[in-house]
Formats: structure tokens, C-alpha cells, sequence
């Protein structure tokens, strides 16, 4: 069965090369443009990974993540932040929310790879 992963950034650029990254994996990408648009697949569907930006219009990654997480069928999901923000403050709220890895961008696509493929073994 194939894994399921949901991609979630506003820049469109972003999430086809998350997709186009992930290509080897033969997973099943679901690809939002912002946290709102994310929290719609975490409908009882199964879900193995989340790839969010911090960054986002409509909600953003932190607020995405803790929604996720309040959810008992989604609560110990792998969940990847893939983003921009530097701040310190908000990578150590990610991780107090149960962030599995911090990503930045631009990322280097086999460390990645390798980062996603971990967290899928999960």
C-alpha cells in the first residue's frame, strides 16, 4: 500500500519540488497551498507524513501542526516543518509541539530524501 503525504506551502515552486524529490519513494502526495487547505485531508483518510511550511496565508504551520496533533488518529504522525523561518522561538515551539525534523530551505534534495524515508520507517 502506498504511503500518504501531505505537502503544505504556498509556493508552488516548493511543493513540486517536494513532489518531484519524493518521485523515487512512489507515495502518494497530497499538496495543499496553505495549513486550511492541509487540515481538509486529515479527514479520517489515512495519512503517513506531513511536510509543512511555517510561513503560510490562511494558517500557518505551527497552528496547522497543533490541530494535527489534537486529533487521536493523527497525534503521532511523523511531521516534517520544511521552511524559511529562522527564528529560534518558533523552531523550539515546533519542537515542544511535536515536530519530528526541522527542514530548511532551500533544502538539499538526497538529505531530504533521506530525512523523509526515516520518518516514513516510523
Amino acid at each position: 500500500m502506498k504511503k500518504t503525504i501531505v505537502v503544505a506551502d504556498d509556493f508552488a515552486n516548493t511543493r513540486w519540488v517536494v513532489e518531484f524529490t519524493l518521485k523515487s519513494l512512489d507515495v502518494e502526495i497530497l499538496n495543499a497551498e496553505n495549513g486550511q487547505e492541509a487540515l481538509q485531508f486529515f479527514d479520517g483518510r489515512n495519512v503517513d507524513l506531513l511536510i509543512a511550511d511555517q510561513n503560510m496565508p490562511e494558517m500557518d504551520g505551527l497552528t496547522l501542526i497543533s490541530k494535527v496533533r489534537k486529533t487521536s488518529e493523527y497525534a503521532h504522525i511523523p511531521i516534517l516543518m520544511l521552511t524559511t523561518e529562522r527564528n529560534p522561538e518558533v523552531k523550539e515551539k515546533a519542537q515542544d509541539i511535536g515536530v519530528t525534523a526541522w527542514v530548511q530551505k532551500p533544502f538539499q534534495q538526497d538529505k531530504f530524501l533521506k530525512i523523509v524515508k526515516k520518518s516514513l520507517d516510523t
